[in-house]
């Protein structure tokens, strides 16, 4: 039973509630990963990286509310309890205690190539059974996209 119904066909809305479900799994897990990573940075660099994480987290934990409340909206009840996202997420886990500088953006390039390399099925996923999903889909890729870049420049 549905307490908010959506305007979509049920066939659209199972595939907007996945693609939905899986983007908010990996957004909640990548906020994890990324101040995981913030709390136990070693090196040179910390500083600079232990802010640019901040930044990673932030979005994350922004975007993650904007596709929980679209699922809510399309009345599908979001799940991003710590269970689903330990098994659903995408991301690689990250090891436990002190990480250098240089492995920490390592691990920040793969974590987020990772997401958007599912997001980006997600957008694939959503186009026509809903544009609008869709579009929210696209803005969070496009910023994961600028992070990526970011690190990945940090790396080279």
């Amino acid at each position: 039973m549905y307490v908010v119904k959506s305007p979509l066909a049920d066939a659209d809305l199972k595939a907007v509630a996945e693609a939905l479900q899986g983007a908010l799994v990996d957004l909640v897990d990548l906020s994890l990963v990324a101040k995981q990573i913030h709390w136990n940075i070693v090196g040179p660099r910390f500083r600079s990286i232990h802010l640019q994480l901040d930044e990673v987290v932030a979005s994350a934990r922004t975007h993650s509310d904007t596709v929980a409340e679209r699922a809510s909206a399309l009345g599908v009840p979001p799940d991003g309890r710590a269970a689903t996202v330990a098994s659903g997420s995408g991301i690689k886990a990250t090891s436990a205690g002190w990480i250098k500088d240089t492995d920490a953006v390592g691990a920040m390039v793969e974590a987020l190539g990772a997401v958007i390399t599912r997001m980006r099925e997600r957008v694939a996923a959503t186009g026509d059974p809903d544009p609008v999903s869709q579009d929210i889909l696209i803005g969070i890729t496009a910023d994961l996209e600028k992070h990526h870049w970011m690190f990945q420049a940090e790396h080279a």
